[in-house]
C-alpha cells in the first residue's frame, strides 16, 4: 500500500542481548492469551493477528477495528510482568509506545493552532522559534507546511538523525547527558541543511520535534497539555500520555518492551549498558515525533477526528492535513500530508495511514475505503530481517475481505 521507511537508523552500535519482555520459551509456540471482544463475523482479523504474533514470537499486542465511526473489535494479546508483580494479560486498553503514530497528533495540534488563528501554515519556523539562520540562510525558507510534510531540508540518511545521536551531540556541545530539546536544536541549527527546503521529501523526526516546540511557544503550555486539552479531551480520549525512558518509570497499565539489543544509556552519565528500550534512547526528547503512549482503541477513535468536521478540527483543517505537497505525488501515487501518508482509493476517497517503529515497538494505523479503520500495536519490532513487521498492512487489508456482514454494536461505551 505504501513505501515504508525504517524510523531508527541509529541501531548500528547496539549489541544483542536476551530479549527483555520476550515470551517465555514454554509459551513461544502456544496460541496467545487474549482479552476483549471479537464478533464472530470478524474472526478473520483475530486469526490473522494470532498467526502474525505466533510467527514472530510477540509477547504483547493489540488490535482495534472500526467501521463508519463505530469500534467493532477490540483485542489484547499476550501478557507481561514487572518486577515484584504478577503476570498481567494485555487488555484492549493497555498502553503501548506508539512511536511515529505520534506524528499525526502533532500535525493536528499545529493545524488546530492555525484553525484558532494563532499561526499560519506559511509561517517561517526560524522566525517563530527565533532560530539563527547564520549557518544556513536556507533555514529561513522552512515553513510549517514544509516542516510537517518532511520537506524541511533535513535528511537523516545524509547527516544522521539527531533524535538518536545523543552521544555525538553531548560531546559536541560539552553538554551532560541526558541532552535536552534545546541542545538538539542548538547542534542542528549550527549546521547546514541537507537540501533546499521544499525540493524533496526526506522523513525527519527532527522536524516534528521542532513542531512540538512551536506548539509550546505559541500555546503557552506544554506540548502534552495542549494535545490532551485541545485535541484528545474533545474527542473523548483520555488515556494517551507521553512515555518515559526507564522501566521503573513505566505507567501501571503500560506493557513491557522486548528487544534483543542493548545500548549505552543516554539518560545519565553512567555509561552503563542497558536494554535498548529502557534508556538506550531518550523518550522525553521523542515527544512530538514519537513519544506517545496509547492503546489501539484510542488510536482508532483518534482517527475518527479526521472523518468529518467536529469539535477538534473543522473541514478546512482536515483538507489541509491531507493536501498534496508542493513536490507532488510519488511514482506509486501516494504523498505525505501533515502527519499522514495518503493516496486516492477505489471508493472515491482517501486511504490514510502511518507506521511507527522504535526498539521495543511497532505500530500501524490505517483509515481505508468504505469507512474501515484499524490499528495494530506490538511490543517488539523486526530485528533480524527475517519476518517483516510491515506485512501487517496487507494481512489486515486481506482480513477485511473475510467479513461477510459487518456487526453494528459499537464497543466505544465499553472502552471510553
Amino acid at each position: 500500500m505504501f513505501s515504508r521507511r525504517r524510523l531508527l537508523q541509529a541501531g548500528a552500535g547496539a549489541v544483542p542481548a536476551i530479549a527483555l519482555g520476550a515470551r517465555p520459551a514454554s509459551a513461544a509456540v502456544a496460541e496467545p492469551l487474549t482479552t476483549g471482544v471479537v464478533p464472530s463475523a470478524m474472526a478473520g482479523f483475530d486469526k490473522a493477528m494470532k498467526t502474525f504474533i505466533t510467527e514472530r514470537d510477540i509477547s504483547c499486542a493489540q488490535l482495534a477495528v472500526a467501521k463508519n465511526g463505530k469500534i467493532l473489535l477490540a483485542r489484547g494479546y499476550g501478557f507481561y510482568s514487572k518486577p515484584g508483580a504478577p503476570i498481567v494479560r494485555v487488555q484492549p486498553t493497555s498502553l503501548f509506545r506508539v512511536a511515529s503514530l505520534s506524528k499525526n497528533i502533532t500535525a493536528a495540534a499545529i493545524v488546530r493552532l492555525v484553525q484558532d488563528g494563532k499561526l499560519t501554515l506559511g509561517a517561517k519556523v526560524a522566525s517563530v522559534l527565533g532560530l539563527s539562520t547564520t549557518a544556513d540562510p536556507r533555514l529561513a525558507n522552512v515553513t510549517l507546511w514544509r516542516l510537517l510534510q518532511h520537506l524541511g531540508g533535513w535528511d537523516s540518511s545524509v547527516s544522521g538523525d539527531p533524535l538518536w545521536n545523543d552521544y555525538t551531540i553531548s560531546a559536541s556541545l560539552d553538554a551532560p547527558l541526558p541532552i535536552s530539546h534545546a541542545d538538539i536544536i542548538k547542534y542542528v541549527t549550527a549546521r547546514k541543511l541537507d537540501f533546499d527546503p521544499g525540493t524533496k521529501y526526506a522523513y525527519s523526526n527532527y522536524g516534528y520535534m521542532l513542531a512540538g516546540r512551536i506548539i509550546e511557544k505559541v500555546s503557552g503550555t506544554s506540548y502534552e497539555s495542549y494535545v490532551r486539552q485541545k485535541l484528545l479531551a474533545p474527542a473523548g480520549i483520555t488515556r494517551p500520555r507521553l512515555g518515559r525512558s526507564l522501566r521503573s518509570e513505566a505507567f501501571s497499565t503500560e506493557v513491557t518492551y522486548a528487544s534483543k539489543y542493548t545500548h549505552k544509556s543516554v539518560v545519565d552519565q553512567s555509561g552503563a549498558v542497558v536494554p535498548y528500550p529502557y534508556g538506550g534512547f531518550n523518550m522525553p526528547n521523542q515527544d512530538a515525533n514519537g513519544g506517545w503512549l496509547a492503546s489501539a482503541v484510542d488510536l482508532v477513535k483518534w482517527g475518527f477526528v479526521f472523518n468529518a468536521a467536529g469539535p477538534v478540527l473543522n473541514a478546512t483543517s482536515i483538507s489541509r492535513i491531507f493536501a498534496k505537497p508542493e513536490t507532488g505525488v510519488t511514482a506509486g501515487g501516494s504523498w505525505y500530508g501533515l502527519g499522514w501518508n495518503v493516496r486516492d482509493n477505489n471508493a472515491g476517497g482517501l486511504n490514510t495511514w502511518h507506521t511507527g517503529s522504535m526498539p521495543g515497538t511497532y505500530s500501524f494505523l490505517a483509515r481505508v475505503q468504505n469507512g474501515v479503520s484499524y490499528c495494530a500495536i506490538f511490543n517488539r519490532r523486526e530485528e533480524e530481517g527475517t519476518l517483516d513487521f510491515d506485512a501487517i498492512d496487507p494481512i489486515l487489508g486481506a482480513a477485511i475481505g473475510t467479513v461477510k456482514t459487518w456487526p453494528t454494536t459499537d464497543l466505544a461505551p465499553k472502552y471510553f
